[in-house]
């Protein structure tokens, strides 16, 4: 992921992705405010004689979008890769713009047309509409080739980095006071879990299929929260479940002591997170965790995963916690 986010332009394929959905889904608007106006079905093809080829609104309207998108994305996307020339990226972002714009041009044109009129063998393309159009995409198509910023440029990204990097070199210890790692139960609870609610879901499936997804989702939310992130810097302990769910968060100040402990989850209620009494306890599984006994009295075990982990994410905690409490006396002096 890192090495494809550093070959593009994120903001270029944000507006490639985007606008000719955006496009699409304002001509379909557009198509549906005149639709009782319109003939069906509509003429799709012109000859000397007159209208040749005819299709249901509902096709126009849905392949003019699909190609509303298809040829943005097309012609769009050659902007994107950073690899290739400013120049180019240029011409291909100003191109993809004015295309997207014409085919939208062609579309309308060909609904306007054809608005008011009873009979599509007697419609034609609105002229008038199909002109301003192709001229306002040529001309929107020329200004974005040149305001679109093809050379790399600082970003947000860029700036954290440095600040990071710059406070890494200010304090050569940071690197050491930091620990982020993943814990989850061990692989025989998901196949249990598995099992138990993909069979049923099969057979139900066959008679309510709405109740076998929910089980299903059940099952996959289950699976999800017996994963865990811990995180632990300066700042602190967090733990968040499933990956994102921050349901631990313990400042360094408030931290007592942290050891390593061999635990039974059943001894702390069982799997998830649990409270009682003053412990709190977040495990995916028995075996090597972080014990955190709080200076309010309060006491926090959590997973470790291996007992290596476990062991450093105890070690570091002690340091930071002992850094802040030294940190607090200072300021109070």
């Amino acid at each position: 992921m890192e090495r494809f986010r550093d070959a593009v332009d994120a903001s270029a394929l944000r507006f490639a992705i985007g606008f000719p959905l955006v496009l699409a889904a304002g001509f379909v608007v557009c198509a549906f405010l005149i639709r009782a106006d319109l003939p069906e079905p509509l003429a799709v093809r012109w000859t000397e004689g007159g209208a040749a080829a005819f299709a249901p609104f509902s096709a126009v309207v849905g392949v003019g979008a699909a190609l509303i998108v298809l040829v943005g994305w097309a012609v769009l996307a050659q902007a994107v890769p950073l690899s290739r020339p400013a120049v180019m990226r240029r011409i291909m972002m100003g191109a993809g713009l004015a295309l997207s714009l014409f085919v939208t041009t062609v579309l309308a044109a060909l609904l306007v047309g054809q608005a008011g009129v009873d009979d599509a063998r007697n419609a034609r393309l609105d002229a008038s509409v199909l002109a301003l159009g192709s001229g306002a995409a040529l001309a929107l198509g020329v200004i974005i080739g040149f305001v679109f910023k093809a050379d790399e440029h600082w970003s947000v990204d860029d700036e954290r980095a440095l600040r990071e990097a710059l406070e890494r070199e200010l304090d050569p210890e940071l690197a050491l006071d930091f620990v982020s790692l993943w814990v989850h139960a061990r692989s025989s609870v998901f196949v249990m879990i598995g099992i138990a609610s993909l069979l049923p879901a099969a057979l139900l499936s066959i008679a309510v299929p709405w109740l076998a997804a929910l089980l299903v989702g059940l099952a996959l939310l289950g699976a999800a929260f017996l994963f865990a992130r811990i995180r632990v810097d300066r700042s602190g302990l967090r733990v968040f479940a499933a990956g994102f769910l921050r349901l631990i968060d313990v400042p360094a100040a408030a931290i007592d002591a942290a050891a390593t402990k061999e635990v039974k989850a059943a001894d702390y209620g069982g799997w998830g997170y649990r409270r009682h009494g003053n412990t709190t306890a977040l495990l995916v599984s028995s075996g090597p965790a972080v014990a955190v006994d709080r200076l309010d009295g309060r006491r926090l075990v959590v997973s470790g995963g291996s007992a290596a982990s476990a062991d450093n994410a105890a070690q570091v905690l002690t340091r930071v916690a002992a850094r802040a409490r030294r940190n607090d006396e200072a300021a109070g002096l």
